[in-house]
């Protein structure tokens, strides 16, 4: 007699499970508090540049003086694109008129692996892994801003490697370099979403990471996990809401409409954080510094729903995330909506591609069992 193996019980979507170690950081959602490395990622937010937290990531400390100079001229040689990916983008972005930027990331990212050939991460040493990931971290903002422009039926703006990095990404994107507050608060905005624990975008890097596959294929992967409107698709999304409500006599209205029908509430809620998102709370501060109507209007909106919530929904905690005012910040530093989510996806390729050294340490294939729910086998198979 044979018996069917027990297979343990877990939570829908995995929540909480712990699947494997990392040194790469945490978040702590009931403190309302995450970190990369040792570091408070809000401090270093607050306090560091963009390159010197993407030192820390790949190479486990804070870079000095000398370090972060070498770190930073490095990484911005390695801006611009082989000439066949370049060749191919106004095609890329002909075809993804309609999809954007991200969608076009995915097939422009395949073919900067092959072209630069990029091989699995389990034929590589580390300094080689850690060269392929640096290469792709610093094409992904090119990629995306050129996109973007031969979307808009303009030229794509080279790189320049006398810019930092958020600094650069502002250029290419608009032509002209952006006012030094403005490219702090990108800067900022970046640097808070390089890394949020193990998110759907990186435990899918993670994954196809265990395979042993090229760093682009893992890379791919984790832009088709952030595509989806429930993970990185929600600052353009947070800004509609605002646009919906429109003006402050409508929001007690339009607010419990959505409450007591069960919608959501773009902007609001997170899976992990019971209390305030701090990346949201820092965003919310940048927003302030700027301030004007949009920012008066965002804040009012965030204070009659949690008041709503708290007489409609007596004890559920729900706060702003931080798309919420991700896209306010980055609607007044004036970019498009339609490039809120690649500029997520431009500071989190380098928390990806953290997740994807790591993982490539280990060798062992990442294989989930799943629980049959079926019609129980074997059934006789009927007679064609």
């Amino acid at each position: 007699m044979t018996t069917t193996p027990v297979v343990p019980a877990v939570p829908r979507g995995l929540a909480g499970v712990v699947v494997t170690d990392t040194a790469l950081g945490d978040v702590r959602g009931r403190e309302g508090f995450y970190h990369y490395r040792q570091y408070s990622a809000i401090e270093l937010a607050q306090t560091r540049s963009f390159e010197d937290v993407w030192y820390l990531m790949f190479h486990g400390e804070l870079p000095d003086r000398a370090q972060a100079a070498d770190f930073t001229a490095r990484t911005a040689s390695l801006r611009a694109l082989p000439a066949d990916v370049t060749e191919a983008l106004p095609a890329i972005a002909r075809a993804g008129a309609v999809s954007g930027p991200l969608a076009g990331l995915r097939t422009a990212l395949s073919l900067l692996g092959a072209s630069r050939g990029y091989r699995p991460v389990y034929d590589l040493d580390a300094d080689r892994r850690r060269a392929d990931a640096l290469a792709a971290c610093a094409a992904v903002p090119t990629i995306l801003t050129a996109l973007q422009r031969l979307g808009e039926g303009l030229e794509p703006v080279e790189p320049r490697e006398d810019l930092p990095y958020a600094a650069n990404y502002l250029y290419m994107l608009t032509g002209t370099e952006a006012e030094p507050e403005r490219v702090r608060a990108v800067e900022q905005y970046l640097i808070s979403t390089i890394d949020h624990g193990f998110n759907a975008s990186t435990f899918t890097a993670r994954v196809v990471a265990s395979t042993g596959a090229d760093l682009a294929a893992c890379l791919v992967a984790a832009v088709g996990a952030l595509s989806g409107p429930l993970h990185g698709g929600a600052p353009s999304r947070a800004l509609d809401t605002l646009d919906a409500i429109g003006t402050p006599d409508r929001i007690d209205g339009w607010i419990r409409e959505q409450v007591l029908s069960g919608r959501r509430i773009m902007g609001f809620g997170h899976p992990v954080y019971r209390t305030e998102d701090p990346r949201s709370r820092m965003l919310k501060s940048i927003a302030q510094g700027f301030g004007g109507p949009l920012v008066d209007f965002a804040v009012e909106v965030e204070q009659q729903v949690e008041a709503i919530l708290a007489e409609l929904k007596p004890g559920r905690e729900l706060h702003t995330n931080v798309e919420f005012y991700a896209g306010v910040v980055m609607e007044l530093c004036g970019l498009p909506r339609a490039m809120f989510t690649p500029t997520f996806c431009a500071a989190r390729v380098i928390g990806w591609s953290a997740n994807i050294l790591e993982q490539a340490e280990d060798s062992k294939i990442i294989r989930p069992a799943a629980r049959y729910i079926g019609t129980p086998p074997p059934q006789p198979v009927p007679a064609p």
